[in-house]
């Protein structure tokens, strides 16, 4: 497979990127934290082909991201409150939460798992990305399993090159760490995974919440 790397700041690499995703292929892409590797969520081959990529294991949920809070209703079962101020205080931004998944949402994406990760992007390339798709986006980190995350293009072509149709370039990323990830289908509310929003950002809306032992 050849893959090709498009500008993301000019129009047509956009619409080309939305092409390929719409006509079931991945597309790497610039975000807050590092670059993802998205498929359309609702399409379970093509979410399928995230995990030959990176070389995953299918048991693995894959995060979603989202283009705005309102979009949560379409994935999530319930929408609690300290989801709605979580997200009022960080999304957009590198906070990832997980909650009950919508039964719409495939188990190719949940690792037939009955939880979600969701996340809304703070970055404008996968912001537009998404927007123009008009859905949500499954996405993981655009590296081969085990790998350090990629933080530029060169980067993501330097380990998925041949191995997906497009990546769209649009610089480094300004996070360069992964986001952080809580859920909040625990009692209490867990960190799974350190990353940019910290425990005492957390605890001040959420003041139970516990890291991971």
């Amino acid at each position: 497979m050849d893959t090709r790397t498009l500008p993301a700041a000019e129009p047509p690499s956009l619409l080309r990127a939305v092409e390929t995703l719409r006509a079931g292929g991945l597309v790497a892409f610039p975000t807050d934290t590092v670059y993802g590797l998205g498929a359309r969520a609702w399409d379970e081959q093509a979410v399928a082909k995230l995990y030959v990529a990176k070389g995953r294991a299918e048991t693995k949920a894959s995060p979603l991201l989202l283009v705005s809070v309102d979009a949560l209703r379409d994935v999530v079962a319930e929408i609690p409150p300290v989801a709605l101020a979580l997200a009022a205080r960080f999304w957009p931004g590198p906070l990832t939460l997980v909650l009950h998944r919508h039964p719409r949402v495939p188990d190719v994406v949940t690792g037939g798992g009955p939880t979600v990760a969701v996340r809304v992007p703070d970055h404008p390339v996968a912001r537009r990305l998404i927007s123009t798709l008009g859905e949500p986006l499954a996405a993981t980190s655009a590296n081969l399993s085990g790998a350090p995350s990629p933080v530029t293009a060169e980067e993501v072509a330097a380990q998925l090159g041949g191995r997906i149709p497009l990546i769209l370039d649009g610089g480094p990323c300004p996070g360069g760490l992964a986001s952080t990830v809580l859920d909040l289908t625990v009692t209490p509310p867990t960190i799974l995974r350190r990353g940019p929003v910290r425990l005492a950002d957390l605890r001040a809306l959420v003041p139970d919440v516990v890291e991971k032992d």
